[in-house]
């Protein structure tokens, strides 16, 4: 038996091609709910109530010290027991968001901390609103230098997204795995999957690198 047979290749790429939109669709959706969720987060945090901000940073804490895979199967299985009937593509996308929504409030605090305290002065001597002083002085000043860190999530999540496997969604490594299973030949889909996944993380960091200089050049931070 020859290790590789590319007849297999090409008998797989209609498989792996169904599972990488799987895959992608999650990556791009689970990523748009932890910039949204996340930045919610840091903003929470910000709160000059004591007991806000510090009950939002356990809640952070909490998710970031738990293991997704716990909270996919949480939501999902133990869902149902206390009424919450979840479809397995909300659970899992949502999942996948809202817990890098954790990993990415604790950017954007970095980035607000990094934001000078005169900048909050000037917003005050202008009678700025709280509103129109986050959105067009601290945020497009803070956002910037943290691109990068976001973009590491953002290829981070896209290598985890075979936990939603877990709950029965078709992934790329799922199929793979199943098209290995039926046709006893696993080392060409599995390698093509792990090609795929390499091309696509050169490519997101290629893309977040690019957003990040556009976004110091727009906001003249270089």
């Amino acid at each position: 038996m020859t290790i590789w047979d590319w007849s297999y290749v090409w008998e797989a790429l209609p498989h792996l091609y169904l599972g990488a939109i799987v895959t992608v669709e999650a990556t791009l959706f689970g990523f748009a709910i932890a910039l949204i969720l996340g930045l919610v987060f840091a903003l929470i945090r910000q709160s000059r109530n004591r007991y806000v901000s510090t009950a939002m940073a356990e809640v952070v804490e909490f998710i970031r010290s738990t293991p997704l895979l716990l909270q996919v199967f949480f939501i999902y299985f133990v869902g149902p027991e206390f009424g919450m009937y979840i479809p397995a593509w909300i659970a899992g996308v949502g999942m996948l968001g809202v817990h890098y929504a954790a990993y990415c409030s604790e950017c954007y605090r970095a980035g607000i901390e990094t934001v000078d305290g005169g900048q909050w002065e000037a917003c005050t001597a202008l009678n700025l609103s709280p509103q129109r002083s986050w959105r067009a002085i601290i945020l497009p000043q803070a956002i910037p230098p943290i691109t990068p860190a976001l973009g590491n999530y953002f290829v981070g999540m896209f290598k985890d997204a075979p936990i939603l496997a877990a709950i029965a969604i078709p992934e790329m490594l799922q199929r793979a795995k199943n098209f290995g299973g039926e046709n006893y030949r696993y080392i060409e889909a599995i390698t093509m999957v792990g090609f795929f996944y390499l091309v696509f993380s050169l490519v997101a960091s290629a893309i977040v690198q690019a957003v990040s200089l556009w976004l110091n050049r727009r906001y003249h931070l270089q």
